[in-house]
């Protein structure tokens, strides 16, 4: 898994933007970890992941949000 700091540095590194970020503490009935895992669809429907690492999958939905939303 990766944490939510690790996924904003690298958004921060794909998109060259500072992205700003306020450090709280964890919300009342929020779990401490969620670590999720697609071995059970890749089992049943042998389904396979187009982009698999976390820097594809964050480069890919900036060049996605780049063509959708053009900056000015």
């Amino acid at each position: 898994g990766s944490s939510v700091l690790e996924i904003l540095e690298l958004a921060r590194k794909v998109t060259g933007h500072e992205i700003p970020a306020e450090m709280v503490e964890r919300r009342y009935g929020d779990p401490s970890k969620l670590v999720a895992g697609s071995e059970k669809i890749r089992e049943m429907l042998n389904w396979h992941p187009q982009h698999s690492d976390l820097n594809t999958i964050v480069e890919s939905t900036w060049k996605v949000y780049q063509h959708h939303f053009p900056q000015k």
